[in-house]
C-alpha cells in the first residue's frame, strides 16, 4: 500500500469519525461514498463495495466508544432507550451483516441508498419535543424504539454502517428525544450495533486488516475532538450539519445508482 492511500485511508477515516462525535453518527455516512469514490478518483486502486462495507464496520465500533467514553458523565445517555434500542438493534446488524455475503454491490448500494434517503426525509419533518428537556423528564414508546432499531440494525448490518445516520432522525422527529441525547445515546446504541456488523463481517472475509487498522487510528484521534466541539454548539446548528451531510451523501450515492 502506497503512502498517498495510507493518508488518504486516514483522512477519510478521521472526517468521518469527527463527525461521528460530532452528531452522533457512526461516521460511515460520509466514510463510506469517500472510500467508494475518492481512491479511484486520484488514480489509486480502488475499494470493492464488500471491503468498503467492512473497513467501515470496523472503523464505527472504535469512533463510538470512543465517543461515548466522553459522554459517559454528562447525564446525555439514556440508559432505557439504549437497551431498548441496542439490544434490537444488534441482532438486527447479525442478520445484516451475514446476509450480505450473498448480495451483489449493487444490492448493497441500493440498500445504503433507501436509508440514505429515509433519513434525509426524516430530518425534514418538524420536531416538537425541546431541545433542553431535562433528561430525567424524557419519555418514549419503548416497543416501537426496538421495532425500528430492529429494521435499522438489518440495514446497516448489510452496508457495515452502524445506523447512526438514521437512528437519530428517529429518535429526533418519531420517539421526541431532545438532540444532545440522541446523539450520545445512538453512539451508544451504534456501539453495540457495529459489535454485530464487525463480527460478521469478520467472519464472512469482509474486512480488509490494514486499511481497518488506518480507519482506528484515525477514530480513536479524531472522534474525542468532534465531541467537545459538538458539546459547545448550539442544538439548531447540530440538525442543520446533520441535514447538509445526510441529503449531500443521499444525493449522491443515488445519483451513482441511477
Amino acid at each position: 500500500m502506497s503512502l498517498t492511500m495510507i493518508v488518504l485511508i486516514f483522512f477519510i477515516g478521521f472526517i468521518g469519525s469527527f463527525i461521528s462525535g460530532m452528531l452522533g453518527v457512526g461516521g460511515s455516512i460520509v466514510n463510506y461514498p469517500m472510500l467508494l469514490y475518492i481512491p479511484p478518483l486520484l488514480g489509486l486502486a480502488a475499494f470493492s463495495v464488500h471491503e468498503v462495507t467492512g473497513i467501515s464496520a470496523v472503523q464505527v465500533l472504535f469512533a463510538t466508544i470512543a465517543g461515548v467514553w466522553l459522554f459517559r458523565k454528562d447525564g446525555y445517555l439514556n440508559k432505557r432507550l439504549i437497551v431498548y434500542m441496542g439490544i434490537s438493534v444488534l441482532i438486527g446488524s447479525l442478520v445484516g451483516g451475514f446476509g450480505s455475503t450473498g448480495m451483489s454491490e449493487n444490492t448493497i448500494n441500493i440498500v445504503y441508498g433507501v436509508l440514505a434517503l429515509l433519513a434525509a426525509i426524516l430530518m425534514f419533518v418538524p420536531t416538537k419535543g425541546p431541545d433542553d428537556q431535562p433528561h430525567d423528564q424524557v419519555t418514549f414508546n419503548g416497543p416501537l424504539s426496538a421495532v425500528f432499531a430492529l429494521i435499522v440494525g438489518i440495514g446497516s448490518g448489510i452496508v457495515g454502517a452502524g445506523g447512526a445516520f438514521l437512528l437519530v432522525p428517529i429518535m429526533l422527529v418519531v420517539l421526541r428525544i431532545p438532540i444532545r441525547m440522541a446523539i450520545a445515546s445512538s453512539l451508544a446504541i451504534t456501539f453495540i450495533s457495529s459489535l454485530g456488523g464487525t463480527f460478521s463481517k469478520l467472519a464472512t472475509g469482509q474486512v480488509e486488516y490494514i486499511p481497518s487498522i488506518i480507519m482506528v487510528i484515525a477514530s480513536i484521534i479524531a472522534a474525542p475532538l468532534g465531541v467537545k466541539l459538538g458539546k459547545k454548539m448550539e442544538p439548531k446548528y447540530l440538525k442543520g450539519l446533520l441535514v447538509i451531510i445526510i441529503l449531500g451523501t443521499t444525493i449522491k450515492i443515488w445519483m451513482d445508482i441511477l
